[in-house]
Parts: structure tokens; C-alpha cells; sequence
């Protein structure tokens, strides 16, 4: 069905859930610099929530349904929820969001080049460039 339709709210729909449906089983795995020290879940909420700058985070684009359900398992707050909290740590002058990078090779290769960076990919996507320090099932 979804190969017939490509128009509509229904072809959204199918495309949504091809692009979704790995993410949602994924593990996703917190990476940080190889050489990094690890990090652990409450630090990894504290730095995406903008109540830790103890390392510098690196985000997927928002419309990466990785980026939506790694809120989820490492803060328990959907999107509108995060978004809602970096606005107002941004509107107060309190700090900047997240970088967001392209895909999980460019967040790779920011970990990679600085050691006070810390992302997150699907495991899928892991390699020896980075230092997986917490996986999020």
C-alpha cells in the first residue's frame, strides 16, 4: 500500500514509519571522544537539558526520529519538551542549545575532533573513532 501512494497524508504516514521503525528497536549508544571519560545517565540528562556544561553536546537533526527517541530514554521528555527547555535556558542568556550535525558520520567526526564533546548514534553506526560509554535500549 504504501508503494501506490505518493501523495497525501497517507503517503506521510508510510514514510514516517519506514523511517521511524529503526529507531524506535535501535540501540542508541552516548559517544564521547576516545580518550573521554565515561558519563553517566543522570550527567548525559543534566548536559542535554542544559543543567550541565560539563560537556558539550552534540545533537541529530530534530526531524531524526533517533534525536526524538533519544529524549526520551535519556531524559523522559518528548520533543516540544526539550524544545520548550532550550528555549527558555536560550531566551534567559543562560546558554545555547545543542549543535545539531547532519547525520551520525558528522556527529562522529565532531566527537572525534574534541574531547569535551559528547553525542549519541544509532549502535549500528559505531566504529573505532569514538568511545561508547552508555547504551540507551
Amino acid at each position: 500500500m504504501c508503494s501506490r501512494a505518493r501523495t497525501g497524508p497517507l503517503w506521510s504516514l508510510c514514510a514516517w514509519v519506514l523511517l521511524s521503525a529503526p529507531a524506535l528497536g535501535a540501540d542508541i549508544v552516548v559517544i564521547v571522544h576516545p580518550q573521554a571519560p565515561a558519563v553517566t545517565r543522570e550527567l548525559l540528562a543534566d548536559i542535554y537539558l542544559g543543567r550541565s556544561q560539563l560537556l558539550t553536546p552534540i545533537d541529530l537533526p530534530d526531524t531524526s526520529a533517533t534525536y526524538a527517541e533519544f529524549y526520551r530514554r535519556a531524559t523522559g521528555r518528548d520533543v516540544a519538551q526539550v524544545k520548550s527547555t532550550w528555549s527558555r535556558i536560550i531566551f534567559s542568556g543562560k546558554g545555547l542549545a545543542p549543535r545539531q550535525m547532519g547525520d551520525a558520520s558528522a556527529v562522529k567526526r565532531a566527537v572525534a575532533s574534541d574531547t569535551k564533546a559528547v553525542g549519541y548514534i544509532e549502535r549500528t553506526a559505531l566504529d573505532a573513532s569514538v568511545k561508547a560509554v552508555l547504551t540507551l535500549e
